[in-house]
């Protein structure tokens, strides 16, 4: 019974069908994620009546883009109870200069060595500008340019997330971008101090300022630009549910990389797995949140009982048991499938931010994993490594998204534009084509366009001189 009150216990069948799934697997969309009673008694606290987490957001994303940083620093004193000015909104060099000097030697050496493996594999994404030559000597160009300004979320009210700082700013350093803004909360009633290490591990990253406020109002001001604030052309990076409301609300305003869910894990194993492996795992990602999901899929019945078993055993030594047992309480599932493909399928169906194949030939399932975020192999790839030195980013598509989305990767700071040389000999090769569709779709002055430089080539046989070479 025990056992039963840990992770809810399926028994997966062949026939497994989307009514099924929502019954069982399903989780809630951003929207319709239900508020916890603390963040409910908070907001009423601090804006005086019931909102919603998407009306709080509206209003501080609508008072940011009218009051600039007087809404950010009010917002930031309501909320976090952090007082600041506007000349206190950045970090200081000093502030930087103190943190390289109090982070220990091998604090130091742990947050380079993520940072080179981080930077080792995102460098390898690196796309490259092209030409091509087309009819009549034409050419065409895909031309690659990194973003001019970013914004990147990176937590650090609960904990100084050292790790999301390196996720998020060394691909847009490979990129190229010039102008990389951190957006840190500072934990409640600190002052304004945020966590050497933190603060470290964003330099050696590649920040180049740190905005000391978090929250939608950070995320408002980095989309609309206040006194203080630039404004950037992307943001990027983690956070809660009022972030990715803000992300979502400043959309077309500026880019994003998506919006995150809580985090969530699939450990598909087989009867030769061993259990004080997969129950790590599954607890690793149980502490996140209590809204955070860990999922073992099976065809062994053994095994399933031996895992939680040792979840238990491993539970009571953990500082944050009581999260990752709400977790797994809410969201923690252990399904006894038919075999490893039946379990490969709905794995698919979750479509999970991580994937771990505890399998005796994971090689041979790799294959079958379509609609993963990250996809961990063997019995020593345990997912905490690639949360931080493994050099695969860690900020993933979440809650299904990985049907359609990707990992945060040096695409997501780069823009592609399209360079076109169209040559007279091009223009009388495809002009004709050209006519012929602006006359289909109707668009008289887009068929004209080409037609009279079609008939100035027919009347001196060269055109005009000036033909994009």
């Amino acid at each position: 019974m025990a056992q039963k009150q840990l992770m809810q216990i399926i028994e997966a069948h062949r026939d497994m069908d989307q009514a099924w799934m929502r019954a069982n697997l399903t989780r809630p969309a951003l929207d319709e994620v239900a508020v916890a009673p603390a963040i409910e008694e908070s907001i009423q606290r601090i804006f005086g009546r019931k909102m919603t987490p998407a009306e709080v957001v509206e209003q501080i994303v609508t008072d940011v883009a009218k009051r600039g940083d007087a809404a950010v620093l009010e917002y930031t004193w309501r909320i976090d109870k952090v007082k600041l000015t506007p000349e206190t909104l950045f970090v200081t060099e000093e502030e930087i200069e103190k943190a390289y000097a109090v982070v220990t030697a091998e604090e130091s050496e742990a947050v380079k060595t993520a940072i080179a493996q981080v930077r080792y594999f995102h460098e390898c994404q690196r796309r490259q500008s092209f030409f091509v030559n087309t009819v009549g000597g034409s050419y065409l160009m895909q031309r690659i340019e990194p973003l001019a300004a970013v914004g990147c979320c990176v937590p650090g009210w609960r904990a100084p997330l050292v790790s999301t700082a390196v996720m998020c700013a060394v691909p847009a350093a490979v990129a190229g971008v010039k102008n990389i803004i951190a957006s840190v909360s500072p934990p409640p009633a600190s002052g304004g101090r945020i966590d050497e290490r933190l603060l470290f591990a964003l330099k050696e990253a590649g920040v180049h300022r740190i905005l000391r406020a978090g929250g939608a109002q950070a995320v408002a001001a980095l989309a609309y630009g206040t006194e203080t604030v630039p404004k950037v052309d992307k943001i990027t990076g983690p956070g809660g549910v009022f972030i990715q409301l803000a992300k979502k609300r400043v959309f077309g305003r500026v880019g994003i990389d998506s919006l995150a869910g809580p985090s969530e894990i699939v450990v598909i194993a087989d009867e030769e797995a061993d259990p004080s492996f997969v129950a790590a795992d599954l607890l690793s990602q149980a502490e996140h949140d209590p809204e955070a999901a860990a999922i073992l899929l099976t065809p062994s019945e053994k095994l399933l009982h031996e895992v939680l078993r040792e979840m238990e055993r491993q539970l009571s030594v953990l500082k944050r048991a009581d999260t990752a047992r709400e977790s797994l309480s809410r969201w923690g599932r252990a399904v006894i499938c038919p075999d490893l493909s039946a379990a490969v399928e709905l794995c698919n169906t979750i479509a999970p931010e991580h994937v771990e194949l505890m399998v005796a030939d994971p090689w041979r399932w790799l294959a079958e994993i379509r609609h993963a975020g990250a996809v961990f192999l063997g019995p020593f790839s345990t997912e905490p490594i690639g949360d931080y030195v493994a050099g695969t980013n860690h900020i993933l598509p979440t809650n299904g998204t990985a049907r359609f989305s990707s990992p945060l990767g040096v695409d997501d700071y780069i823009r592609r534009s399209s360079v076109i040389a169209i040559t007279a000999e091009g223009l009388k090769e495809l002009g004709p084509a050209a006519v012929k569709i602006g006359d289909m779709e109707g668009l008289d002055a887009h068929a004209a366009a080409v037609k009279v430089r079609l008939e100035r080539l027919a009347g001196n046989g060269n055109g005009n001189g000036n033909e994009g070479k």
